[in-house]
């Protein structure tokens, strides 16, 4: 897929006033500080659609983008490390949770994990949570172009692991990079080919 236009639709921090439209959605979300808005950015390939921040958590709303005019990028606020207020924090689960449970339009979330990482409890769990509420989701390591190769993938190898101990299968997985544009292709391809089947139905 080539993406030719992404425009900043709507932020709100409520699912009923989330765009009125038909549109198949494609949420992005993940620990606060995962790289998430350049991810974004790399995708879409405009530098600045998604804020970075040298701070992070910036993502405090449901922000919709248009993207090709017919689906929509759906970047969520991270969770975990944002210096935000404890009560902050619980409003912002309130709605991602909502979102997750009532957005219709809602394909398939793209969890955000640190490929320099060990397994964390939060991504963990979180990816639990959406197994259980048969939220279809893939995950995104970003950041590898900050391994060698053979690092990286030995770390992809023990997150299988670690993931098969709860799951029958690992999940369908992305590797990226936001600097080197790695993985841009495959994503795009994989939602092109979901928003194929979907108008087939």
């Amino acid at each position: 897929m080539k993406i030719k236009n992404a425009e900043f639709v709507i932020s709100n921090s409520s699912v009923a006033k989330c765009p009125d439209s038909k549109l198949p959605e494609y949420a992005f979300i993940g620990r606060s500080n995962v790289g998430k808005s350049s991810l974004i950015n790399m995708l879409t390939g405009r530098k600045a659609l998604a804020k970075t921040s040298a701070t992070p958590g910036k993502t405090q709303l449901i922000n919709h983008f248009l993207i090709n005019d017919n689906w929509h990028l759906v970047d969520l606020p991270g969770y975990g490390y944002a210096k935000v207020s404890k009560s902050t924090k619980n409003t912002f689960q309130k709605f991602i949770t909502a979102y997750f449970e009532k957005r219709e339009q809602m394909i398939c979330a793209f969890v955000l994990v640190d490929s320099r990482h060990s397994p964390q409890k939060i991504d963990m769990e979180f990816m639990q949570w959406l197994g259980e509420h048969q939220v279809p989701f893939c995950i995104i390591f970003t950041k590898a172009d900050k391994l060698k190769s053979k690092e990286l993938d030995l770390k992809l190898e023990n997150y299988e692991a670690e993931m098969l101990k709860t799951w029958l299968e690992m999940p369908q997985y992305f590797v990226t990079s936001a600097n080197t544009a790695m993985g841009q292709e495959e994503i795009l391809d994989y939602i092109e080919e979901i928003n194929k089947n979907l108008k087939l139905r």
